[in-house]
């Protein structure tokens, strides 16, 4: 590959929620380019990647936006890419970050608790599933962000209603999500961000009422009808911090957040989201007394060097 590659390649399909990195990145003198998913298309006898390394911000709630989202498509550039020997950063999050059900199913293998969680193929199917759970039940999309779609349903009748008429939330693979509704002790849920599999803050998100859509990122905020958050840093106990570092390890998270509630009847902690997508919080100077771009850019930086000298390696050899 030419020298005069740049440093990193940053792939993403939403136009504003990464400009927080590209100025840190901009701060710390890292050559890179941009590069949208939308437009894109790649030989696959051919196509090399943009940059020495690559690092990806795609986002799941992308299917919201466009019909055709880049989901899928990322995943075969990026496998692409990486076949061709190019370091992807975070593609190995996608697996886990691409269903609920395999997030919830690695909570339950890790031995942590998690809502008690049934996963349907049809929406003919969600009634039966939803036999034995205790009312009342979430109905999510396998594929979700943003709190996409979830519903509440008080009662079996309402739900097998809702499924009747194929009005339940189901995923763009199809797959829908029967979860027990746990109540939020204070109103907040926790999301832990880690990088490179460690812990690197968290925060606490209070909502109005039962609001879905938690994201606490600036481009997120400023969203026509985005709920009003109140967000402040938290700190997680040594146990509920070496079970997310667990989560992201085991689940692929590079760079990822864990979410987790207390259920305020019997005070568990349950792990009910991983999301392979940080865009931090806002004001995060003001919020949490440093900027985690800083942080992440540092780390990307080693990476980068990382991979010269491989491939300087590689060439001498």
């Amino acid at each position: 590959m030419s020298a005069s590659l740049p440093d990193l390649a940053v792939v993403y399909e939403h136009p504003e929620w990464f400009e927080p990195l590209f100025r840190a990145l901009d701060r710390h003198g890292v050559s890179y380019v941009k590069v949208p998913l939308a437009g894109g298309s790649f030989d696959p006898a051919g196509s090399p990647a943009p940059a020495t390394v690559v690092f990806s911000r795609v986002a799941m709630s992308s299917f919201l936006r466009e019909p055709e989202h880049p989901i899928f498509y990322a995943q075969s550039l990026f496998e692409h890419w990486q076949g061709l020997g190019t370091r992807v950063v975070n593609a190995s999050a996608l697996n886990i970050d691409t269903s609920k059900a395999r997030q919830m199913s690695l909570i339950a293998r890790l031995g942590l608790k998690g809502p008690a969680t049934r996963v349907a193929h049809r929406q003919a199917d969600i009634p039966a599933a939803a036999q034995g759970l205790r009312f009342p039940v979430l109905v999510k999309a396998d594929i979700g962000g943003a709190g996409a779609g979830i519903t509440r349903y008080e009662t079996p009748e309402k739900l097998a209603e809702a499924a009747g008429e194929k009005w339940c939330p189901v995923g763009v693979n199809g797959i829908s999500l029967i979860q027990e509704y746990a109540p939020r002790r204070d109103g907040k849920v926790t999301r832990v961000e880690t990088l490179n599999g460690k812990y690197l803050y968290a925060l606490d998100i209070e909502s109005p009422g039962d609001a879905f859509d938690l994201c606490p990122a600036d481009a997120c905020l400023v969203r026509p009808g985005a709920p009003t958050l109140t967000m402040t840093k938290a700190n997680p106990s040594p146990e509920i911090i070496a079970a997310v570092e667990r989560i992201a390890v085991e689940g692929g998270l590079e760079v990822g957040g864990v979410e987790y509630l207390i259920d305020e009847r019997n005070g568990d902690v349950l792990f009910y989201d991983i999301n392979g997508l940080s865009n931090f919080v806002a004001n995060p100077v003001q919020v949490l007394g440093f900027d985690p771009h800083d942080t992440l850019v540092d780390w990307l930086k080693a990476i980068v060097a990382e991979e010269k000298i491989k491939r300087g390696g590689e060439r001498a050899a």
